[in-house]
């Protein structure tokens, strides 16, 4: 990779490995505790085993496979909410990460001391907040209930309301989980919207989805990944169609 590529890159894995460990405790009692204590196990579950590849500046990357590939455990990494177990993770940006929408709102609060408390986590001050409140929660659509506890919210509703939130942060880096169908026809046509003026104007997304249709529309290039680790690179026609003979 030379020099002008290199400084275009704003994703990076290196090498990276993911490890878990699980006890094997079960654990009922005290005399049970004492006992697993001078005979505890643990299990090692390998989830990453040497990933590497870059996301550059305006790239659209999708990441597909079977459930229990990896793929979830590997954004997460990119978004800092695991750490790796040995390896490089990479990110130059505002990352505005779309995992499991509506999963960081605290349920008690209302929708807009939501967006307040999602926006600050995601490095917007609260004038900054303050500023586009009305446009977040007009592209939600839910301006009748946006002084509601989130409790009270449809699933679909804290969706529209993560979405909202998240493309509304001038993140340079979205890192989306299945989480583009978020609504009725007309809003999935609003969020594509959204996603394609995000792209002209050069942001960079790194996607994982089994909605196949949607890597086809809006990827530059896929991964396989394949317990693990990456089976397959190259373009989405490619990629999936190996996917699907598999």
């Amino acid at each position: 990779m030379n020099d002008v590529q290199r400084e275009s890159v704003l994703l990076e894995m290196e090498d990276v490995h993911k490890d878990f460990v699980i006890s094997q405790s079960g654990i009922a009692s005290i005399k049970t505790l004492l006992l697993w204590w001078s005979k505890r196990t643990t299990t090692k579950l390998s989830v990453l085993r040497g990933i590497s590849f870059t996301v550059r500046k305006g790239e659209c990357v999708a990441i597909i496979g079977k459930n229990g590939a990896g793929k979830s455990t590997l954004l997460s990494l990119l978004a800092k909410i695991y750490k790796p177990t040995s390896g490089n993770v990479v990110v130059h940006g505002r990352v505005a990460p779309l995992l499991e929408l509506g999963a960081g709102f605290h349920p008690d609060l209302t929708g807009i001391e939501n967006i307040y408390f999602n926006g600050v986590i995601l490095g917007l001050s609260r004038q900054q907040i303050r500023e586009r409140l009305d446009e977040i929660i007009d592209f939600s659509e839910l301006r009748d209930q946006i002084g509601a506890p989130v409790r009270t919210y449809s699933s679909g509703m804290q969706a529209r309301l993560g979405f909202s939130i998240a493309v509304h942060v001038d993140a340079e880096i979205l890192i989306v989980d299945e989480v583009l169908a978020v609504g009725d026809n007309n809003f999935e046509k609003k969020c594509f919207s959204k996603i394609d003026e995000f792209r002209k104007l050069g942001g960079t997304i790194l996607l994982v989805s089994h909605q196949l249709d949607i890597v086809r529309r809006i990827a530059d290039r896929c991964l396989l990944l394949q317990k693990g680790i990456i089976a397959l690179e190259g373009s989405p026609s490619e990629v999936i169609e190996k996917y699907l003979e598999d």
